[in-house]
């Protein structure tokens, strides 16, 4: 019995889509540039739609879409046929995929789009069909190998088509100016939001910041530190940090202290700082490496003098714990 290589399968298959994919190039012309247009200047929504394995491109591109800021939903063509239609308004855009562009099911959702003056973006890969007659910005697919053995399994024509999607997006995004603050504010959760927390988002800041002047005494920096329960007092003149003394320092200096001791005669030098714009992530990181539970947050507006800046907030260990960071 002849052994099957699987693996050399595997790199056949990769090999012809690596190739075909990059007729993509000859998508990108003046209908591209339409699209992109359309749907940045959308007053409604996008309204993605398409059947089986296109049916599952148009749920990405609409999720994507989304997640950049663009208004989105997937409508599957089939449930638009039994009252779903009311969903689109003349506002919106629908954006249809159909690699054959002759799908049956989005048949009716064309009729109602022309005939209501619903603006349609239709992808697809045959200049004759009706998705690509009834489009306003027709977006003609290449036509490409199939990379399995029949060459009529949908393979290498839905990676196409969901590389489409990811270039429309991903050039829609530079036509919106779309940042990552803007991808935070639509991604807040999982490992991109906590990718993308900065320490402003979590640092502890005005009347919450535990400090004290140069000139006061150990007995007065410990009341701070009790009061705001973070282990720590930051040490400061003209409103420049010079130090910072923690629970720690003061057990360990008890033997020796005075209450009239000045904070000076204990504190630590040179604290280290993050500014406000660091990842959360990186914060923590310095955290660990350091074996320390608090980062003060230096004023991007300081001096730019070494080791002198005015105290904007302090990064707490327990916040980044929080929200999940570890």
């Amino acid at each position: 019995m002849t052994k099957i290589n699987y693996i050399k399968i595997a790199k056949k298959t990769a090999a012809t889509q690596i190739s075909e994919l990059k007729k993509i190039n000859k998508v990108f012309g003046k209908p591209f540039n339409k699209a992109i247009d359309l749907i940045a200047n959308c007053k409604g929504k996008v309204i993605a739609a398409g059947i089986g394995k296109s049916g599952l491109i148009a749920r990405k591109v609409s999720a994507t879409l989304s997640s950049v800021g663009v208004s989105s939903f997937y409508l599957n063509p089939g449930e638009a046929n039994h009252g779903d239609l009311g969903q689109i308004e003349k506002k919106d855009v629908l954006l249809v995929f159909s690699y054959s562009g002759n799908t049956a099911e989005i048949t009716n959702m064309l009729r109602y789009a022309n005939r209501f003056g619903i603006k349609i973006i239709g992808v697809a890969s045959k200049q004759d069909s009706l998705l690509i007659k009834a489009s306003d910005v027709p977006i003609l697919l290449p036509k490409v190998k199939e990379s399995d053995p029949t060459g009529m399994v949908p393979t290498t024509s839905t990676s196409i088509t969901l590389l489409f999607g990811d270039c429309l997006s991903v050039a829609l995004m530079s036509k919106i100016k779309f940042s990552k603050d803007r991808f935070k504010i639509f991604h807040p959760g999982g490992n991109i939001g906590q990718a993308l927390l900065l320490v402003k988002d979590i640092m502890l800041k005005g009347k919450k910041l535990p400090t004290i002047s140069i000139n006061r005494t150990i007995e007065d920096a410990i009341k701070v530190i009790n009061l705001k329960k973070l282990g720590i007092v930051v040490v400061t003149k003209n409103n420049y940090v010079k130090g910072f003394l923690t629970d720690g320092d003061c057990r360990r200096a008890i033997k020796r202290l005075k209450k009239d001791d000045k904070i000076k005669k204990f504190m630590t030098l040179k604290p280290l700082f993050v500014t406000e714009n660091t990842t959360a992530s990186k914060a923590l990181a310095i955290m660990n490496e350091h074996k320390i539970t608090s980062l003060l947050v230096k004023n991007d507006t300081s001096p730019k003098k070494k080791n002198e800046f005015k105290l904007k907030g302090i990064v707490h260990i327990h916040s980044l714990l929080q929200y999940g960071l570890k």
